[in-house]
């Protein structure tokens, strides 16, 4: 029963209402896609591939993570490090693996401080030093998660196939910043992924994606885009991806981990980096993007406001519980897909809180959009 009384109450118990619709739009229509996805049959092709890495100062990470790159288990790969400017023992980690791996190759850039760039420029050296028509990438600081990677993420590819997203989680750790990035970088994979699944692609993650070298100079490389910091990723797929040309493969035994944000402080920075780009998404992406958490913000402020009053609570708490049912069984199963373990009892904080945190990122991000020529 709906009381009769305040108006206005009744006005944000429809805004209410309809927030909740939209809400279950979202979920049912793009979040469940992922879940519920079963990839066709994989191509019997093993076309050659080429794996891309660019590394500035990655001493460390080459050595621990490059090995499980160079020893996948697949007929015809090679892998272009490119590095970038390196001022640490990049140089002689590089040069011992070339001893011990002939699929390794190794692309360098001198610092030159006449001439500063961004990692698309290291990235480009990398595309034209690739000697195959299949490009793979990845980072100096993740690991792919078997030695099936380059199969899996290569059988997505058919004749019509130009782009192949993949899913890059972090490594766990202990502690409550680990389970808010791994669940940061777990819902924007759903989005990604199933929004692309849905015949509307709008990003990438250069932790794992694929793509034909032919797009990437047909099109121009970078394009527009060149200067900024970030986009070598998400950018590129938003400008070229249709759904005609996007397929995605999401096995455990095609994801990656990187190395996570060691604090808080080094967290904002990358994320307020990424976020960079968001302005530049096609103006369809931008408001699907911003549909959500915005109609979630509404649907919590219109909540507490009416049950605070007692207005309608039956249908409110019900139309709460109904919701959280939802978001949890739909997390749940893309939670169990895409194995990220110990995150779903934080999932309706983070649920509530990530709008704010994304909302304060994105303004510090318009700030950061004049820093274009950092690499990492």
């Amino acid at each position: 029963m709906i009381p009769d009384g305040n108006p206005l109450l009744l006005i944000l118990l429809i805004i209410f209402g309809i927030c909740f619709l939209v809400q279950a739009f979202y979920y049912f229509y793009f979040f469940l896609t992922p879940a519920l996805f079963r990839p066709p049959k994989p191509s019997a092709k093993q076309e050659p591939v080429s794996v891309i890495i660019c590394a500035r100062n990655e001493e460390e990470n080459l050595r621990d993570f490059l090995p499980a790159v160079l020893e996948q288990e697949y007929p015809d790969f090679e892998v272009v490090v490119v590095n970038d400017c390196s001022e640490d023992g990049t140089d002689n980690v590089l040069a011992g693996f070339l001893e011990l791996y002939p699929r390794l190759r190794v692309s360098s850039i001198t610092k030159d401080p006449k001439f500063t760039h961004n990692k698309k420029f290291a990235q480009f050296i990398g595309i034209k030093a690739a000697k195959n028509e299949l490009l793979l990438f990845t980072d100096a600081d993740c690991k792919p998660e078997s030695s099936k990677w380059i199969e899996k993420m290569v059988s997505r590819f058919e004749e019509k196939t130009g782009f192949v997203l993949g899913y890059g989680g972090y490594f766990t750790k202990k502690g409550l910043l680990n389970s808010y990035i791994r669940y940061d970088s777990m819902t924007i994979a759903v989005q990604y992924l199933g929004m692309a699944l849905r015949g509307m692609p709008y990003m990438g993650v250069g932790r794992n994606l694929a793509y034909r070298k032919s797009i990437f100079f047909d099109k121009k490389g970078f394009g527009p885009y060149s200067h900024l910091a970030s986009g070598d990723d998400d950018l590129f797929v938003n400008a070229n991806a249709s759904g005609e040309n996007i397929a995605a493969e999401f096995s455990r035994e095609s994801h990656t981990r990187s190395v996570p944000a060691a604090d808080v402080r080094q967290f904002i920075k990358q994320k307020t980096r990424h976020l960079t780009t968001s302005r530049h998404y096609k103006t369809a992406h931008k408001v699907i993007l911003v549909g959500e958490p915005a109609s979630r913000v509404i649907f919590y402020v219109s909540m507490i406001i009416l049950l605070s009053n007692l207005y309608a609570w039956p249908i409110v708490t019900g139309l709460f519980l109904l919701r959280f049912i939802i978001q949890m069984t739909v997390f749940a199963l893309n939670r169990k897909k895409l194995n990220e373990p110990g995150i779903l009892p934080l999932f309706p904080i983070f649920d509530l809180v990530s709008p704010f945190i994304n909302a304060a990122l994105l303004a510090g991000s318009f700030r950061e959009g004049r820093a274009n020529t950092i690499w990492k």
